[in-house]
C-alpha cells in the first residue's frame, strides 16, 4: 500500500514537471506592442485627410470625397431592376438552402 502511494506521488511530481517544460519551451510571451505600431489613441485622433470612393474604390482627398458625397445625395446611383433583384434574391436563398440540406442539390 505504501510503494502505491510513493508511485503515485513520484507519478504526479514527474509529470507536472513534464508539463510545465513541455507547456513553456516553444511559449513567447508579448507583453508590449512592437515599437513600428502606432498606439491606437493616436489613431483615434489623427485626421483623415484621404478616403476611398464609395463607387470605385479610388483614392481622393477630403474635397473630392465630400463633393462626390454631395453629387450622391443629390443623384443617387440607378437601382437595380426588380427582375435582377428577385433573381439575387433566389440565389442567395438556394446558398442557404444547401448549406442547411446539402443533399438536395437542387
Amino acid at each position: 500500500m505504501r510503494a502505491k502511494a510513493i508511485n503515485f506521488v513520484i507519478l504526479t511530481v514527474t509529470t507536472s514537471i513534464l508539463v510545465g517544460i513541455v507547456g513553456h519551451q516553444s511559449t513567447t510571451v508579448m507583453a508590449l506592442p512592437p515599437p513600428e505600431e502606432i498606439p491606437e489613441e493616436i489613431l483615434r485622433t489623427e485626421i483623415i485627410t484621404a478616403a476611398r470612393s464609395p463607387i470605385d474604390g479610388k483614392l481622393l482627398k477630403a474635397a473630392e470625397y465630400a463633393q462626390l458625397q454631395a453629387q450622391l445625395q443629390q443623384a443617387p446611383p440607378p437601382k437595380l431592376s426588380t427582375k435582377i433583384r428577385d433573381n439575387i434574391f433566389l440565389l442567395n436563398l438556394r446558398k442557404i438552402l444547401l448549406q442547411l440540406f446539402p443533399f438536395l442539390d437542387i
